[in-house]
């Protein structure tokens, strides 16, 4: 019995059957995918843009995908690194707070952007400080004692980039140097507040200013550009830890490989489709 038992084992690995140490059994016991995405738009509006691509990796990998509603881009990054979801889309920011508290994190993809009034067509962005063009005000030295719009906390292009940027105003606190900084929640809110004359300025997503020009909510002309950050990779969507890799190949096959199944979607982003992306376009932060 010892004998046959000997010869058994022998054949295994002669045959390469048993795996190496550290490799991922090509079984994945997934049972669902739950996505969380950062609240650039309200999230009744996500919800609704995100259903073609919800449906179209559902039927291809056979398994129930679900967004999960986030109320904040603090929380989204919480639920990435917790494993509370699976897929994340997140700002270049948020990706590497993400990845500094869990490296087993994995950015896949991103989506290749329109030309817009604010933005060039393909895979960067813009934080842009923003003014009223009839407010008469053209430079940042004029914002002093003005009221200054910030999105979210955890917002690459509508908070960490700009304090980074400006922390010299005030003797290093914008705080001092404004009359205040109000944190709005989401980029639209900003804009909102900017054309309603409740902020003098608003440090926004380039794409979302954009996104309002399209759509005929204000003329180009309307609002000026007081400064622009340097390129932005645009935001990652970014796999959790605990996905296994055969999903993960899976996934990236179907969105990489999309073409017009996903038009719906791309549209309402405002994208031409999807192009790889790794950490090492991320990891050397963000430029001032």
């Amino acid at each position: 019995m010892l004998k046959q038992l000997t010869l058994f084992v022998l054949l295994f690995f002669y045959l390469g059957i048993v795996p190496a140490a550290g490799a991922t059994p090509p079984y994945c016991s997934q049972e669902h995918i739950r996505i969380g995405v950062i609240p650039k738009k309200p999230m009744e509006t996500l919800t609704r843009e995100y259903q073609p691509l919800i449906q179209y990796l559902s039927e291809h990998l056979n398994l129930p995908v679900e967004m999960v509603h986030a109320e904040s881009y603090e929380s989204v990054i919480q639920a990435l690194i917790s494993g509370g979801i699976d897929i994340a889309w997140l700002g270049p920011a948020g990706y590497l707070m993400a990845y500094a508290q869990q490296p087993g994190i994995e950015a896949f993809a991103s989506l290749t952007i329109e030309k817009g009034r604010f933005t060039p067509a393909g895979n960067y962005y813009y934080s842009i400080l923003l003014v009223r063009s009839d407010s008469n005000i053209e430079t940042v030295s004029q914002l002093r004692g003005k009221d200054v719009a910030f999105s979210e906390p955890s917002s690459t292009s509508g908070a960490i980039l700009p304090r980074r940027v400006f922390s010299s105003l005030g003797n290093g606190s914008l705080e001092r140097f404004f009359g205040s900084l109000i944190y709005t929640g989401s980029h639209d809110r900003s804009i909102d507040a900017l054309l309603d004359k409740r902020v003098d300025a608003a440090f926004v997503a380039s794409v979302r200013a954009d996104d309002y020009v399209k759509k005929g909510k204000i003329r180009e002309e309307q609002l000026t550009v007081l400064w622009k950050s340097a390129p932005l990779h645009y935001d990652p969507y970014v796999f959790s830890a605990s996905v296994c890799d055969s999903l993960k190949t899976q996934i990236k096959h179907l969105l990489l490989n999309s073409g017009q199944k996903l038009s719906r979607f791309l549209d309402s982003q405002k994208a031409l489709g999807f192009a790889p992306v790794s950490h090492s376009n991320y990891e050397h932060g963000l430029k001032k």
